[in-house]
Parts: structure tokens; sequence; C-alpha cells
């Protein structure tokens, strides 16, 4: 089961690092996520997620954080958290 958590909002292709806009729940260090778009479609983990330069646990409504991605996304790409197995 899949639950939408935010949208992309920049990609820094030089340090392949993601901005996630939160617009619903939050997204933790550990949790699985599945970026979808337009060219865009895969599944990581979230390792690591940044506030302002500082290590956060998590991500909450509202929030912007930066996240290492294994693939380029693109802007307004959307960003789910699975939850369990469908």
């Amino acid at each position: 089961m899949e639950e939408e958590v935010g949208r992309i909002s920049h990609y820094f292709s030089k340090i392949s690092v993601a901005v996630i806009e939160v617009t619903a729940g939050r997204l933790r260090v550990g949790d699985t996520i599945h970026i979808k778009g337009h060219t865009t479609d895969f599944h990581q983990q979230v390792d690591s997620l940044q506030q302002e330069h500082q290590s956060v646990a998590e991500a909450v409504l509202g929030a912007s954080a930066g996240l290492k991605v294994k693939y380029p996304v693109r802007e307004h790409d959307l960003v789910f958290v699975v939850r369990g197995e469908a």
C-alpha cells in the first residue's frame, strides 16, 4: 500500500539530492519510498534526511527536506511512502 507524502520541489543533479516538500503525513529515515513522475518511477530506502543542512530523523507536514536519490528526478514528481505489502 502506498501513501502520497509529497512532491519533488527541486533536484540538484551534481550531488543527486532531491528536495521533497511534505504535503501529507510524514517522511522518516528508514521508510521505503516510491518516486513517480512523467519519466521517473523507482523505489528506494530513505537513508538520511536533511533540513537546513542538519540531519533529521523525520520531515513533517509543511516541511521541505533534502534526500540523496539513486536516480535523477524532476520537479513535481510525486513521492509515496510504501507501507507494508499490498
